[in-house]
């Protein structure tokens, strides 16, 4: 059984995750700081809270978040957690984690009604050991007001369409990030979950 640690803001309520993560067979801490990272096989950052306190929040971990990353740990980012790893949000006036190369920007107001909430689907574009056996055109369920803009195209492996290309999937070797809720999105959203329980076990197994 995968030990995987969710991050908490302080911001909402995080059991509907920690639920779809144990109903997939992980075993889930909730965290309030980063220091003892090295005792779980996986780190999750939620999709709670509005960018500048949960950067805050995060800070003084930072530099053990880093070093986990580097040494093999998957972490998921959703929504916010995933916003968090650019370099900087519209949403605040803090920079984010610099982790992926990228900034976040509000989705289309003009276009579009802002928040975004409810289903959409998904353009597979290319690999990806979390999208495994997820089929082009699943629909997933989001709850955002802005989306990533990374420097590399590389790093999408999934988007969306909501009045502009929404980037809904990055993934960079042990790091993925989701800009929708895999935890309110059904059995696609369990694959998923399942898929980054999967990368945990070999990271475990290749240490």
């Amino acid at each position: 059984m995968m030990k995987i640690a969710i991050f908490d803001y302080r911001a909402g309520n995080l059991f509907s995750l920690k639920a779809a993560l144990e109903r997939n067979g992980a075993e889930v801490t909730i965290i309030r700081d980063m220091e003892d990272l090295d005792r779980f096989d996986g780190l999750v950052l939620p999709g709670v809270g509005n960018f500048d306190p949960a950067i805050e929040s995060v800070a003084k971990g930072a530099g053990r978040l880093e070093k986990a990353i580097d040494s093999g740990m998957p972490v998921m980012g959703i929504c916010l957690g995933m916003e968090m790893l650019f370099n900087r949000s519209e949403e605040g006036k803090l920079e984010g984690l610099k982790i992926l190369d990228g900034e976040v920007v509000m989705l289309p107001k003009r276009k579009v009604k802002v928040p975004h909430m409810g289903w959409n689907n998904l353009k597979i574009k290319g690999k990806s050991r979390f999208l495994k056996g997820v089929k082009d055109g699943s629909w997933v369920y989001f709850v955002h007001s802005y989306r990533a803009a990374p420097a590399s195209k590389k790093l999408v492996v999934a988007t969306s369409d909501y009045g502009t290309t929404v980037p809904a999937v990055v993934e960079k070797g042990n790091l993925v990030g989701v800009q929708f809720h895999p935890e309110k999105s059904g059995d696609v959203g369990a694959r998923m979950i399942k898929n980054f329980l999967a990368m945990c076990e070999e990271a475990k197994e290749e240490k």
